[in-house]
Formats: C-alpha cells, sequence, structure tokens
C-alpha cells in the first residue's frame, strides 16, 4: 500500500483512523494523502439567503485550520511522507475523485451525521464508486497489526474476489490468512467461484490460507464473521461490498450495511 489516501474530518473516528494510516505506511513504506474537505452544500436546503452559511464558513474554516496545524505537527514527527490537500465540496466526490490512484483509501465507521446510528452513506458512496479498495476503521482501534491474522470473507462472488485481490499486499504480510465462507444451504446463493479458487490464486502470490466453511450463527453472517474473526485474533476482516442489489442492501439489511452499523476491528471493502 504504497498511496494512502486519509479522509480528515472532525468525527470521533478520525484518530484511530489516523494511527492506523501511519501503521500501514510505515510497514509498507507507504504515503500518506490527507484529503480535507469543507462543502457549502450543508448550508443550501433551509438557508435562502446565505446568511447561516455566512456566518458559519468562518468558524468551519478556522476549525478546519486548526484540525489542519494539530495533524501537521503531529505527522511531522512520525517519520512517514505525506501531504495535505484541502478542497471545497461533498467530502464523498472529492474522494472518489481522488481515488484512481490511491491503493487505498481510509474512512471512519459513521460519517453520516447522525450520531454513529447506522452505516456510513459516505462509506458506501466511496466504496461503490472508488477506485481503491476502502478500509473502514472503528474508532475504537488503538493501532493495526500488519503482521496479525487476517480473514477474508467469502462468497464466491465478484466482489469477494475483487476484495480479495485489492487486499493482497496487506495479506502477504499476515501471519495467517483464513478464508472464510459461510454455509447457508442450498439454492440461487450457491457460490460462482468456490474457496479453492481463492485459495489458489493466493498461493500464486506465495500466500498460503485456510479454508475453513463457519455454520451461519442466529445472529446472521455479519456477526458470525465478526465472531470467527475476534475467536482467531484477527486485526483485519477483507470482504466485496453491496453484492446483492443496492436498493435490496438499504430496504433490506445486507451483509455489507450490518458490518458497517457498528465494526469491531477494521474491515476492508472492494465492489
Amino acid at each position: 500500500m504504497k498511496s494512502i489516501l486519509l479522509h480528515i474530518d472532525q468525527d470521533a473516528a478520525f484518530p484511530a483512523r489516523l494511527q492506523v494510516a501511519l501503521d500501514i505506511a510505515r510497514e509498507t513504506n507507504g504515503h500518506i494523502t490527507c484529503l480535507q474537505a469543507i462543502s457549502y452544500d450543508i448550508f443550501t436546503p433551509g438557508d435562502v439567503y446565505g446568511a447561516a452559511m455566512a456566518a458559519a464558513l468562518p468558524v468551519i474554516r478556522d476549525n478546519a485550520e486548526a484540525q489542519r496545524a494539530a495533524i501537521e505537527r503531529e505527522l511531522a514527527h512520525e517519520g512517514v511522507p505525506w501531504d495535505w490537500h484541502f478542497v471545497y465540496g461533498m467530502a464523498g466526490q472529492r474522494l472518489i475523485e481522488a481515488s484512481p490512484l490511491a491503493d487505498l483509501v481510509i474512512l471512519g465507521p459513521a460519517e453520516n451525521g447522525m450520531g454513529g446510528r447506522g452505516p456510513s452513506s459516505l462509506v458506501g458512496e466511496v466504496v461503490l464508486k472508488a477506485r481503491a479498495p476502502v478500509l473502514v476503521v472503528p474508532g475504537e482501534a488503538k493501532s493495526f497489526d500488519i503482521g496479525a491474522p487476517m480473514l477474508v470473507a467469502w462468497n464466491g462472488s465478484a466482489e469477494s474476489a475483487h476484495a480479495l485481490r485489492a487486499a493482497l499486499s496487506l495479506l502477504a504480510c499476515s501471519c495467517k490468512v483464513t478464508l472464510a465462507s459461510i454455509a447457508e444451504g442450498e439454492g440461487p446463493g450457491g457460490f460462482d467461484l468456490p474457496s479453492t479458487e481463492g485459495a489458489r490464486y493466493l498461493s500464486r502470490h506465495g500466500i498460503d490460507c485456510e479454508m475453513v466453511a463457519i455454520p451461519r450463527g442466529e445472529g446472521g453472517i455479519a456477526e458470525t464473521l465478526e465472531a470467527a474473526a475476534r475467536m482467531r485474533e484477527c486485526s483485519l476482516i477483507v470482504m466485496g461490498a453491496y453484492g446483492h442489489a443496492r436498493l435490496a442492501e438499504l430496504l433490506f439489511g445486507g451483509v455489507t450495511r450490518k458490518m458497517l452499523s457498528a465494526p469491531e476491528l477494521p474491515i476492508l471493502l472492494a465492489h
């Protein structure tokens, strides 16, 4: 992961994702691009004459500059190369525009203006449209051990294959990779690609893995995957995002949506 795109915001999870970005950059000799975006759009619906925008923008700019100064002071002592991009516009769109030459985009799980209730709309937008995998870091993360065990959620879909391929450089550093599939019974949800194909792909890149089939727990697929990762002391879950129709995900709550509501450990997503 030589080029890491880090979303700068003042949400509670930011210190965690900054630390994770630093840990990954150190281990991979990577470069961190800090992207800080301020949008005028948040004032548009109820601010016909622009009065609220005119009053609030100087405060928002001052807060953004104060945050930038504090982060730059910290980065100056971390020994990791970095640069800073300050832009106007919606954060999701600006991150997507900056993603084509990024190896990884790092976001928080609850950057949705809802106090952390439910999955982030920003994450969903960036995962679906960015040209790079997205690493979602929960606010409770203290660090990222790149050599720890990692779990790949495998359902044989193109999305899970994309996620596996996108995570390759991180998986290569792991002491143990588990390719986990959830047994859901027979039916149209069967695997397009068996887990043996995923294992064969990893082996071509010099990565051994353990293939496991895990019975689905009473709590559902998301809870089953998280429990399997905890049991193996994993530092990361890798999974394909929005494998079903996005409308169905939003209406009925797919695995991706549930995993992002309150992730217990970092999740690497690719669509």
